[in-house]
């Protein structure tokens, strides 16, 4: 009994050492907060390299239906909010297009979040002298997921703990390693953008197959909110697959699993014990006690600077993803929740006044339109004398929120003045301005793989959420 105890726990240390000698890892979220769960950033990236940087070979990007791209963009963004009784967890999934606001960027697509803070950074780096391919990138990396999730923190008013990030490679190996992923659609699909090409009904995908499955949006009802529910359904599926015993109690699959994690996932999970304290916490985690959840959408064909995108009200955002992360029994009421502590819940509560400092007519109405668009009450609308340079001003006790709105503009400056009342904010358009809404504000054009696709048509409803309890049909 001995030997066999210690030849178990051998293996299984074995396993464990050989995974954490080759992760690929991001030194990303800042500890998230202490509210009874741990909150985890999943991140599907549009990436033609592997985990460590490595480009990926051409006949490999034409397997996988991958194209070319020159942005990095991120195909998937789902957070992931797990009690820590690690007996339930839910999935919130936000679609590419979600039109949100992006720190310091103004408001854009989300999947723009991550290649915008990593052009930001490359500069930057560029500018301090920093010549090095692999370190610009490593730098530039590391700032891209520090905006994207910057962007999730603010839009859902929720900390996040840690963040998974895998590449396009990475997904269809996984998926492989695992002995294929069942999944059930309602009708025949085929696309030749994605690659995907299904019969309806059950049916079990691995490698660039199941790539092809989640990434397919053109010739679905709903466009991306199709996409988005079929990558729900496929994680239903990998987690029923994962859960019942079949992958970790199997050597050989288990050592795939390895090998596939190590050249395709990057991973901000903290110190080695943090890995074991989440894997037991997930002890009692059956495959039936995770669901999955889309963020609300206000107007699913929103006409913006980016091109047609998914309307989204942060107010609605938070209280959808505060409201399903309760436990049985927890107040519904949000006056029942604690104060907002946040600089963007600090926002939402202030009001703010706008004034047109420029010869351009109309300026502050479209400013006032691009902060009530975040649920910003925008008091004041007017004129005042002319200005060259653009301003936040705040009074006692709004500092935070200051900030957050400059933010929200592209990144105005900010002063503080005691002669507004407290928690007050002033936004002064001086003729420098160019953030959004601005006479000289010109986003770069939405970038995107596999061409455009229509939005969600009003008339096709919408799915039911997803649970991993069985194989849902899924468009």
């Amino acid at each position: 009994m001995s030997l066999v105890v210690l030849l178990v726990t051998g293996y299984g240390w074995s396993n464990y050492r050989h995974l954490l000698n080759g992760l690929a890892t991001s030194d990303v979220a800042e500890g998230g907060g202490a509210d009874g769960a741990v909150d985890i950033l999943l991140v599907g990236m549009d990436s033609r390299t592997d985990a460590h940087g490595n480009p990926l070979p051409e006949n490999v990007l034409r397997e996988l239906h991958a194209g070319s791209n020159e942005g990095s963009l991120t195909d998937t963004v789902i957070m992931l909010h797990i009690p820590n009784d690690g007996t339930s967890a839910v999935g919130f999934s936000f679609p590419r297009d979600s039109y949100v606001s992006i720190p310091g960027q103004g408001n854009h697509k989300i999947n723009s979040a991550y290649g915008r803070g990593k052009e930001a950074e490359v500069v930057s780096q560029q500018q301090r002298g920093v010549s090095d391919p692999a370190a610009l990138e490593r730098a530039g990396n590391d700032a891209g997921r520090k905006l994207l999730l910057r962007t999730v923190e603010n839009l859902t008013g929720t900390s996040i703990d840690h963040y998974a990030e895998v590449n396009l490679l990475g997904f269809a190996k996984i998926t492989e390693s695992v002995g294929g992923v069942p999944v059930c659609l309602n009708s025949d699909t085929s696309d030749t953008y994605s690659g995907a090409d299904f019969k309806a009904g059950p049916q079990s995908i691995a490698g660039p197959d199941a790539l092809a499955f989640v990434r397919q949006r053109h010739g679905l009802p709903r466009g991306d909110l199709d996409r988005v529910v079929r990558q729900q359904a496929f994680l239903a599926g990998l987690a029923q697959t994962a859960l019942s015993g079949g992958v970790l109690a199997n050597p050989n699959k288990l050592r795939d699993l390895i090998n596939s994690v190590q050249d395709s996932v990057v991973l901000d999970l903290g110190d080695d014990s943090d890995v074991l304290d989440f894997a037991e916490r997930l002890r009692g985690l059956a495959a039936g006690a995770i669901k999955f959840n889309t963020i609300p959408i206000e107007d699913a064909a929103y006409d913006t600077p980016d091109g047609e995108a998914l309307k989204v009200n942060p107010r609605d955002v938070k209280e959808a993803v505060r409201a399903a992360s309760q436990p049985p029994g927890a107040p519904s009421s949000p006056a029942a929740q604690p104060p907002p502590t946040s600089a963007s819940q600090e926002a939402v509560a202030t009001r703010v006044d706008v004034l047109n400092g420029t010869r351009t007519s109309g300026l502050a109405s479209k400013v006032q339109d691009q902060l009530s668009g975040q649920g910003i009450e925008v008091g004041t609308v007017g004129n005042t004398s002319k200005r060259s340079s653009s301003v936040v001003r705040y009074g006692p006790g709004a500092d935070a929120a200051g900030q957050e709105v400059a933010s929200l503009l592209g990144g105005m400056p900010t002063e503080s003045d005691s002669s507004l009342s407290s928690g007050r904010v002033q936004v002064i358009i001086g003729s420098d301005y160019d953030g959004p809404s601005g006479p000289r504000f010109s986003p770069g054009g939405a970038l995107a793989l596999d061409g455009s696709a229509r939005q969600q048509d009003p008339e096709v409803p919408s799915q039911d959420s997803i649970s991993a309890a069985g194989i849902p049909c899924v468009n």
